[in-house]
């Protein structure tokens, strides 16, 4: 895997593995409980697996014509830097529709925790596959900024978990 994108993967590897050991003592109704209108820690959990296994099925098809994309640039830096400041800043988004309709019921963290895992080796298995010279490619669709590169993805992957970070704190409280 490219350095770069060995240095992301395992930082966002390691934000996963801190979120759920934070949450893995707590019993199910803690997991469970929502505040009014609000979703619960487990499905907070079940919405960012949700959103990253969709990512991972369209890169998975759109790195099948990656010589056929256009290359990112300073256009979609750009975007990237709004993206971020979008997931920093307490702004509240609906979840794409797409996304709502892909996230799992389940309630159960440890089974939630597996899914996840699942998800994460299937994306660190499409990023071993990316040559140097096509990290570039926008190859990545976001929903709201649209195509990006790869890099961007995992960058996304990062600020999408810290954005909901505080949503999980709040009801941990």
């Amino acid at each position: 895997m490219n350095k770069q994108l060995q240095k992301l993967y395992d930082s966002i590897e390691a934000q996963r593995i801190n979120l759920l050991s934070s949450v893995q003592n707590l019993p199910a109704d803690k997991l469970n409980g929502r505040l009014q209108g609000k979703w619960s820690i487990n499905q907070i959990i079940a919405h960012l697996i949700a959103a990253e296994r969709l990512t991972v099925t369209y890169i998975e098809k759109k790195i099948q014509g990656v010589n056929d994309v256009d290359d990112s640039g300073l256009r979609e830096e750009l975007k990237m830097i709004l993206l971020i400041l979008s997931q920093r800043l307490p702004f509240k988004f609906r979840a794409p529709k797409v996304v709502v309709e892909n996230t799992a019921k389940e309630t159960e963290l440890s089974k939630l925790a597996d899914n996840w895992g699942i998800v994460r080796t299937d994306f660190k298995k499409l990023l071993d596959g990316i040559e140097d010279q096509h990290l570039r490619r926008k190859i990545y669709k976001h929903v709201r900024v649209g195509m990006m590169n790869i890099t961007h993805a995992v960058k996304f992957f990062r600020e999408h978990v810290s954005h909901h970070t505080p949503q999980i704190k709040k009801l941990l409280k």
